[in-house]
């Protein structure tokens, strides 16, 4: 089955899905490109039995979201999601969210890991090659440097909660962003979470399970503000870099 190059699909943003304030939760972005990219796939032939059967299963290791524009309970948004590179273990994602008028809102692009028995990756089959236009099949995966946690870093304890865990018994990929920003507000960044533009970039190093004990550090770091979560024995988990008022590309 030859799959289209972009997938969109339309969502109307419901009340829960709102910060205080009106707009829409960045975490949220990030679930509506998630389920894009499945619609995508079962447009490919690759629907969620498919890969059950082979014992695959694809994981986020790094994404960037950038916020451009306002968006409110209500609205009705278009979700567009296109793979643009594939490289052995990797594919790269770009998804666009634009509003009524075709305004972007919201840019996301991810890097997806390609996983088999274990979360162990593997090569990405060669049935994709067939399924999806040529793409580039060589790209520098994303990253997120961080420095040594500093001694005055703003630090949050807390637990995984069973609503936060996803099918994959694993804390979901979007979720991250809401402990990102609960430790940004804890910290003194609140009112930078409603600053537009703003950039989020997370680079995932291990998957948090359920009732795990977490440790968050946050502080500043450039233009923007640095932050790590680890597990109760210092394991990094996640890296991020938040840059309000960032200086980003908008299609």
């Amino acid at each position: 089955m030859k799959a289209p190059r972009v997938v969109e699909t339309q969502v109307r943003v419901r009340f829960e899905e709102c910060q205080p304030g009106g707009e829409i939760r960045a975490s949220t972005f990030l679930r509506y490109a998630q389920d894009a990219a499945w619609v995508h796939s079962d447009a490919a032939g690759f629907d969620r039995a498919w890969y059950r059967d082979r014992g695959l299963s694809w994981l986020v290791r790094c994404l960037t979201l950038e916020i451009v524009g306002p968006s409110l309970a209500g609205e009705t948004l278009t979700v567009s999601t296109e793979v643009v590179a594939m490289r052995r273990v990797l594919a790269r994602r770009h998804g666009e969210i634009r509003d009524a008028v075709g305004d972007v809102v919201a840019v996301v692009e991810t890097d997806w890991l390609m996983t088999g028995a274990g979360l162990s990756p593997v090569r990405i089959p060669a049935d994709f090659d067939v399924a999806f236009p040529p793409v580039p099949s060589s790209f520098e995966p994303a990253r997120v440097s961080l420095p040594a946690t500093p001694p005055d870093a703003h630090r949050r304890r807390f637990h995984v909660r069973r609503a936060e865990v996803d099918p994959m018994a694993h804390v979901n990929n979007a979720s991250y962003v809401d402990y990102l920003e609960e430790s940004l507000a804890e910290a003194g960044a609140l009112t930078a979470l409603s600053a537009r533009p703003r950039r989020y970039v997370l680079e995932y190093q291990q998957a948090a399970e359920p009732g795990a004990a977490l440790v968050a550090a946050t502080w500043p770091d450039g233009e923007g503000w640095a932050y790590r979560l680890t597990d109760d024995a210092g394991v990094d988990l996640l890296r991020a870099r938040f840059t309000p008022r960032a200086d980003v590309h908008v299609p």
